[in-house]
């Protein structure tokens, strides 16, 4: 057995030493880019969640939310650091029903279970006490910031997940003033979160939309006396429409959205148990392609001066996948989809 074995291994060797190496020469034409990413393309999410927020009998969420993660623990900050200008975007599925405590009389209450809520919950509400430690954790840490404001707020629920009404701008305008004067450096202002299409929960009017964009842009001329100083602007941070995002587009005009952002989950939910093999199945990954094909087809024909963000991408969406989301097969969905 050891005399075939040793044989076998000499023929094969036998045979690669006889094959002679051969040149090849590989050309790169340079003059064509497919793609372009943002030095700072890195982002991660703190959302508004509560501890109450649960899924398939699952209830992930804890203390990591914007209102109750620990700002003081060493390793938040040191993570932060370890990405060098690391993007955090504060915002998800409640940003649209948050209050900003500056300039209301009413008491700043938290998220509470509400079974007619959207989502589930009532209206929450950001304190400028915790806003204040927010931005000072990303200071120290030197986190590059963006926001996401409350697209709801002012409008009602007229049918099902359909919200109508204008946008009242006031809180948001009050909550932008005391950002500016407190001089934190907020990168950009991201509007609502996925309100577009059919929308996740509550959806919104393209050109409704588009209008009160418009608006949100007034607001960051007046406040921002220097031109160069003013933020992106970011919108809609939903899922992708092409319909809705090219009218969104048309309505709000040139140079208004600097950047049109979706979100990907092109995993399914939490509970789909054939999670692993889609992970591990290019083929399968490959088709959210079209997303950002049609993206990019959008952008030349209604806004050539924005340019594409993927805002959100969790992957599997409602809490993640339990032993999948929080395990090192995780890793891989992300590295494909970075690096395709």
């Amino acid at each position: 057995m050891v005399v075939r074995l040793l044989l076998i291994v000499f023929i094969c060797l036998h045979a690669a030493w006889a094959q002679q190496p051969e040149e090849a020469t590989v050309i790169v034409k340079g003059s064509t880019k497919i793609a372009e990413t943002d030095k700072n393309y890195v982002c991660a999410t703190i959302d508004w969640w509560p501890p109450e927020k649960c899924n398939y009998n699952q209830c992930p969420w804890g203390q990591s939310s914007i209102l109750n993660l620990d700002l003081d623990h060493p390793f938040l900050a040191q993570a932060i650091q370890a990405f060098d200008n690391l993007r955090i975007r504060l915002g998800g599925s409640l940003q649209d029903r948050v209050v900003y405590d500056v300039g209301t009389n009413s008491p700043c209450s938290p998220f509470t279970n509400m079974s007619n809520g959207l989502f589930g919950f009532s209206v929450g509400c950001l304190s400028m006490d915790r806003w204040d430690k927010l931005n000072d954790l990303f200071q120290k840490s030197g986190a590059i910031v963006t926001f996401g404001l409350n697209a709801l707020y002012g409008r009602y629920n007229v049918r099902r997940s359909f919200w109508a009404g204008k946008w009242n701008s006031t809180n948001a305008y009050d909550f932008l003033k005391y950002t500016i004067s407190k001089g934190y450096p907020v990168d950009s202002w991201e509007f609502g979160n996925e309100l577009s299409g059919h929308g996740i929960g509550a959806r919104v009017d393209a050109k409704l939309y588009g209008k009160d964009v418009i608006e949100l842009k007034s607001i960051f001329q007046q406040l921002y006396k220097a031109p160069r100083s003013q933020p992106f602007l970011l919108a809609p941070g939903g899922f992708f429409d092409q319909q809705w995002y090219s009218q969104l587009l048309q309505t709000s005009g040139h140079g208004v959205v600097s950047a049109l952002t979706h979100h990907i989950y092109n995993l399914g939910g939490g509970n789909d148990v054939h999670l692993i093999r889609k992970i591990l199945d290019p083929k399968y990954l490959d088709r959210s392609e079209d997303t950002y094909r049609d993206m990019q087809l959008t952008l030349q024909r209604h806004g050539t001066w924005a340019s594409a963000w993927v805002s959100e991408s969790g992957g599997v969406f409602n809490n993640g996948g339990q032993l999948v989301s929080n395990t090192f097969i995780n890793s891989i969905w992300s590295s494909l989809k970075l690096f395709p």
